[in-house]
């Protein structure tokens, strides 16, 4: 692999499943290290900020920092602030999202907002949903951190920042800007970070209906690893669901280890 290259690398099913990691994920970033090529860890969760994400890898045994992490918390923070500094937000989420918001320099209110942010919100109530098509309908833009609709749990799946999305949607009539995967606005975000043109990037991810999908969007090289929830028996009904293929494909993190080092 050309030293050149850079590394934006998807999390769940990528290199970990659940609180288990998976086979091959600690060799590989202690390789990657060893040969000095730049990556990122990037992730649609909103919820957990850098630091967080940092703390579950390495109790996972894999190495990891905030300067390694890239959230769409912290993309959907930087959209707002380069377009609006200073600007005024109303919230509906977590911590990671409150945490990424304030670090931009963004104001949060509960009247009058410019810009209604969303993510995962496990507190989220019939008043919430009155209040954002309110502020939304009354003229503030509608920024989601990401459109997943469902997430994993130890109890099964459970709704996520997508469904909660649609339900505002439905009631504003509004469409929001999504800045998390597939939008191509997180993978521009991470890229811009590694300080490399998209060209010179290569996404990693399990999923083609968002790693995948975003990474082509922004105009990077993409590699599916079959260890999530692209499989082989699904594979053809997602790339025609997406219209989307991947450059590369690898059965597991010890085939894209090979190929990342070839």
């Amino acid at each position: 692999m050309k030293k050149s290259k850079g590394l934006l690398i998807d999390l769940d099913g990528t290199l970990y499943h659940g609180k288990h990691m998976i086979s091959g994920a600690d060799i590989l970033i202690n390789t990657l290290k060893e040969l000095n090529i730049p990556y990122l860890f990037v992730t649609n969760n909103s919820s957990r900020t850098a630091e967080d994400v940092a703390d579950v890898l390495n109790c996972m045994g894999i190495q990891a920092s905030p300067h390694d992490v890239c959230t769409s918390s912290q993309a959907a923070a930087k959209y707002i602030a380069n377009e609006s500094p200073g600007a005024r937000v109303a919230i509906l989420g977590e911590h990671g999202l409150r945490h990424a918001l304030s670090e931009a320099g963004l104001q949060e209110v509960q009247t009058s907002p410019q810009y209604v942010v969303q993510g995962i919100d496990r507190t989220f109530t019939y008043h919430s949903l009155s209040a954002a098509i309110g502020w939304i309908s009354e003229g503030a833009q509608s920024i989601l951190t990401n459109p997943d609709l469902l997430l994993p749990s130890d109890n099964g799946q459970i709704p996520g920042a997508g469904t909660i999305a649609a339900a505002i949607e439905a009631g504003s009539g509004v469409k929001p800007i999504v800045i998390g995967k597939p939008s191509s606005h997180l993978m521009t975000y991470a890229t811009d970070i590694l300080g490399m043109e998209s060209s010179e990037v290569i996404v990693i991810g399990d999923n083609i209906r968002t790693d995948i999908a975003a990474g082509a969007a922004a105009g990077c090289e993409t590699v599916l690893v079959l260890t999530g929830i692209t499989t082989e028996n699904n594979l053809q009904q997602h790339i025609q669901s997406t219209g989307v293929e991947p450059d590369v494909i690898c059965k597991d993190l010890h085939e894209l280890l090979k190929f990342l080092t070839s």
